[in-house]
This record gives structure tokens, sequence and C-alpha cells, in this order.
């Protein structure tokens, strides 16, 4: 999978399939794999694109300077005009939605179509923010993620009764305790407090296309639960759907439910 060097670092990404580009904006603390079941099914209709995360997957450190989500939006155009892609589908999960919504009112007539999912544009809420903020300052005071935070942090991305056992939990936990120590200061540590540190962005939703976005959550999902997800349909005036047996990584706990949706909403657009 090629690289694209933006702001002085090599960002890694997926390039697969042939037609109109749907771009995966992935949730932070995963790589591209993350959307295997959708990048499948899709790439046999569009073109995927999917861009790595700073200091995830095989992209580099985060960049000098970065401070802002608006960064991360800016960055995804950069890469659209290095592979000359002038018009795209946005599909952004958690942080992948925070920055999408902003890239989609910051270039409308070079987003198709964008979908919202398990994210919220508003500013994190301050007990979660600080909660947040400390266990960033515990990661980056031990050097890595021991097991008693593993503890707290995997179950906060999957539905309350998810097996611990199953191979889906397991290996995110193995991924973080994996986390070596220079790429959590250098890159996971500070991209966490840019994303849970964002400014509010509500205010400006009416701006997208409501016949062009569609809001999707998992019915159990705990950070950024299915309240968010309807207070932001509604600011925009689109369709909202609700992913059953689902948490924040809902596509992957629920793929077949959400690809579908995918490919019908896609289609609609094409």
């Amino acid at each position: 999978m090629p690289f694209a060097t933006i702001d002085g670092q090599p960002l890694h990404y997926l390039d697969q399939g042939h037609g109109p580009v749907v771009v995966l904006g992935s949730s932070y603390l995963w790589d591209q794999s993350m959307w295997a079941p959708q990048i499948e099914a899709l790439s046999k209709h569009y073109r995927v694109i999917v861009p790595e995360l700073w200091g995830h997957g095989r992209s580099g450190r985060l960049p000098e300077g970065m401070n802002s989500l608006d960064d991360l939006s800016r960055q995804t155009l950069a890469l659209m005009d290095l592979l000359e892609i002038d018009c795209f589908n946005l599909v952004g999960l958690s942080v992948g939605g925070m920055w999408g919504a902003r890239l989609a009112l910051a270039a409308p007539e070079r987003v198709q179509s964008l979908v919202l999912m398990d994210t919220y544009v508003g500013v994190e809420p301050e007990p979660t923010r600080l909660y947040y903020f400390s266990l960033f300052d515990k990661i980056e005071a031990s050097g890595a993620i021991p097991e008693p935070l593993l503890d707290i942090i995997v179950p906060i991305f999957f539905r309350p009764d998810i097996d611990p056992q199953s191979a889906l939990y397991q290996q995110f936990r193995a991924t973080l305790a994996a986390l070596p120590t220079e790429r959590l200061k250098d890159s996971i540590v500070p991209l966490g407090r840019i994303i849970f540190g964002r400014d509010d962005i509500l205010p400006r939703l009416p701006g997208l296309d409501a016949r062009r976005t569609l809001v999707m959550c998992g019915d159990q999902d705990k950070p950024r639960p299915p309240s968010e997800a309807l207070e932001m349909a509604e600011l925009i005036g689109c369709e909202h759907v609700l992913i059953p047996q689902a948490g924040h990584i809902s596509n992957l706990e629920n793929p077949e439910f959400v690809t579908e949706a995918l490919l019908k909403f896609l289609k609609r657009m094409h």
C-alpha cells in the first residue's frame, strides 16, 4: 500500500478498486484494517481509499504544529489533490466523522456525499474530556497502556455484551498493548488531546447538504450515544439510521447491516 508525504510526514493509505471514490475515515486507535468488511464489499463497485491516522498503522508521526481537527481535514484534501481526485464520497467513523464534517463544510463542491458514523462534532462533554485527558496523562507517564488501562479503554469501543474472548476484542487489546512508547508520546496521546479538546461545529451543521448526508450510530454506542447522532441528524435535516447490536465500532460489530446501508446510500448518490 502506498504512502504520500503530507506536512512533511509519510501518510499511509489503502487504495483499492475502481469507480467513484469512497474515502473511509477511521476511528482513533484503529488502523485501516477496521474497515476490512466494507473495503471488500465496496471495492467491487467503487475506488476505496483509507488514509491511516498519524501514528496509526504504518503512517508516520503527528506532523509538527498540528493542533486542530481542521488539520486532518486539510491533510485529507491534500491527499486527494496528490491523487488528482476532484470529487469523492466520505464515510467517517468517530474521529473520521469529526474531521469529515469539517471537510464537507470547507469543500462542499468536492464531497459528493457524507456519512457520519458513531461520531459527534460538538465539544466533548466536560466530565468525559477531563476523564480522557487523565488517561492520556497516565499513558504519557508510563510510556505504555498498562493492563489496568487496557481494561478501561478496550470495552469503550464495543457493545456491553461482547464476548471479551472474541477475536475482535482480543486483537484490539493486543494491538493497544503493543504500541511503542515513542509512538504513544509523539502521536497517539497528542492526537487524542486534539480529538477530545475539539471545538464545537454543531452550529455549522445546517450548512451540510441534507439530501447527501446520512448519520448512523450503533444502538449500544457508549462514547458516542445515539442521542448525539439524533441531535446532529436533526440539525442537518438528514436521514438517521440506528445500527442494531453494535457499539462504537459498529461497522465491525454488525458489518452486514452497515455494509448494506452504505451500498444502498452510495447507489442513491450515483
